[in-house]
């Protein structure tokens, strides 16, 4: 499925944080993968992910992809110029074309090659003020403040981070900001995506998630809006997804089932991310 972000109108997201809230945990996240990574074997970067058909290696060749389009998307963002790059890219089938040019680089290439990007990338918003994470940047949606551009990198390499490690029978680390970063955008994106997939799902949702304990309220309409200030607030008939924080952003980002509790519009919601990757869930 062909993604179509939103460049004119609304903008497609806005979620309630700091405006500097991913600098810190996106720097961790990274470095943690790069030292997670030099201590593989040859026989480990060949090991299946839980990304079918993808290797350890593999998967770190997409992040090195991935990171080159972050910065850019960053830096002409910055410049006043945010790109148009994405109308047409399917997420489903051209990550696998990207990763296969790579497949001769061995897996301390591979890691050179990854730390090079992450410095390009971290580098690029680094040190921003205030006005400059609200610039708008593009991300897979359309364009949204850089703030969520370097959110929408750190649940996709947290992600992979456990597409990694669990197959290898590492424990990946689970940071209480990374975990509640990650679990917001995970519920932000699918229906986000889904206004320009034509499988968009209107109203109002809430999250109750523990370990670490995290709320908020998410409104869908021409955009959708999260509300943490006031997730205590919402109605008893809002559909509330409820589980380990952890355990609900493995599922809304496909790895995992929802939990039995889930209510239906929930699993509804996770149309989105689902039809972008032509995934059966």
């Amino acid at each position: 499925m062909m993604l179509s972000p939103r460049y004119e109108g609304p903008v497609i997201m806005s979620v309630d944080a700091p405006f500097d809230a991913q600098a810190v945990p996106c720097t961790r996240q990274r470095r943690r993968l790069e030292s997670l990574l030099a201590g593989l074997t040859v026989e480990q970067w060949q090991t299946p992910s839980r990304c079918d058909g993808w290797s350890v290696a593999d998967v770190v060749a997409h992040l090195v992809g991935v990171n080159a389009f972050w910065q850019l998307s960053v830096e002409m963002g910055r410049s006043g110029g945010p790109t148009k790059l994405l109308p047409g890219f399917d997420p489903a089938a051209t990550p696998s074309q990207m990763v296969a040019g790579m497949g001769s680089l061995s897996g301390e290439d591979l890691l050179d090659q990854l730390v090079a990007s992450n410095d390009g990338f971290l580098a690029s918003f680094i040190g921003l003020d205030e006005e400059a994470w609200s610039l708008p940047a593009e991300s897979p949606v359309g364009h949204v403040p850089i703030r969520l551009v370097v959110q929408h990198a750190l649940w996709d390499a947290w992600v992979h981070e456990r597409d990694i490690a669990l197959p290898l029978g590492l424990v990946p680390a689970e940071e209480t900001d990374e975990v509640q970063s990650c679990l917001v955008y995970a519920a932000v994106v699918s229906p986000a995506l889904a206004f320009g997939l034509g499988c968009a799902v209107a109203g109002e949702f809430a999250v109750d998630a523990t370990d670490p304990a995290t709320q908020f309220v998410m409104s869908v309409e021409d955009s959708v809006v999260v509300d943490a200030a006031h997730a205590r607030d919402a109605g008893p008939d809002t559909p509330c997804l409820r589980g380990s924080a952890v355990e609900l952003i493995e599922a809304l980002s496909m790895r995992g089932p929802m939990p039995p509790s889930s209510p239906l519009e929930w699993t509804r919601l996770r149309d989105g991310l689902a039809t972008a990757f032509d995934a059966i869930v």
